[in-house]
């Protein structure tokens, strides 16, 4: 694949004309670069896939002390989930919403588009993606959880209830506990969601067999 890297994101581009994208958001203080090596791993290099890894902006977050970094949104508490950066996350919903449209432009259709993201990243695509008025070929949400819950019934559209949803989590994740995930999955599905759920054994990463349940999602998502 070739390689693109830019002030706003990694791109790898297939040796074939694109005719699907995958729009990766990476986690807290990372950036595009941090699963770019993942990429081959997931052996789908039989399908013209463009791989998108936005950087966040570089902002101060609360609960490192305000230090600043690259981060989708500011974290005021990670106990109380009823103070949110409310503003933060709908700009990046904003900045996403820009790479989709840049794939539209660049003819890949809504339906081969896949969101992605990891911790942060996932909680963007989540509030995104439940969004985003055309259907998607799909939302892939690692160690994460669904932000701005309360307001989900009142902006989502109800006949986007059928955008596939893989959602996976680590057991022992210290960080972004499984119970979170968990909530905002049986949130989601009591509302109508379709959602794929995986756990494994392991904190806030990914792992080797989630790799492969994760490979065969977007094979499935984006072979047709």
């Amino acid at each position: 694949m070739k390689t693109l890297d830019t002030d706003i994101a990694v791109v790898l581009e297939p040796h074939t004309k694109a005719e699907a994208a995958v729009i990766w958001l990476h986690g807290l203080g990372a950036d595009g670069h941090d699963f770019v090596p993942l990429v081959p791993e997931l052996g789908l290099a039989d399908l013209s896939i463009r791989y998108l890894f936005p950087h966040a902006p570089v902002r101060p977050v609360t609960i490192n002390n305000g230090m600043e970094m690259r981060a989708w949104y500011d974290i005021p508490s990670v106990r109380d989930l009823r103070n949110q950066d409310e503003a933060g996350i709908r700009d990046s919903e904003r900045i996403l919403r820009n790479f989709i449209q840049t794939q539209l432009d660049l003819g890949i259709p809504a339906e081969k588009i896949v969101l992605a993201g990891f911790s942060q990243g996932g909680a963007i695509v989540l509030h995104a993606g439940l969004r985003y008025p055309e259907r998607l070929a799909g939302i892939l949400a690692l160690s994460t959880y669904l932000p701005l819950n309360e307001k989900l019934e009142s902006e989502a559209l109800t006949d986007r209830h059928d955008t596939p949803i893989l959602m996976c989590h680590g057991q022992q994740d210290a960080t972004l506990p499984m119970q979170l995930g968990e909530w905002s999955r049986d949130l989601l599905m009591d509302k109508g969601y379709a959602v794929d759920w995986r756990e494994y054994e392991m904190q806030h990463q990914v792992c080797a067999e989630e790799i492969e349940h994760i490979a065969e999602w977007l094979r499935q998502r984006l072979e047709r």
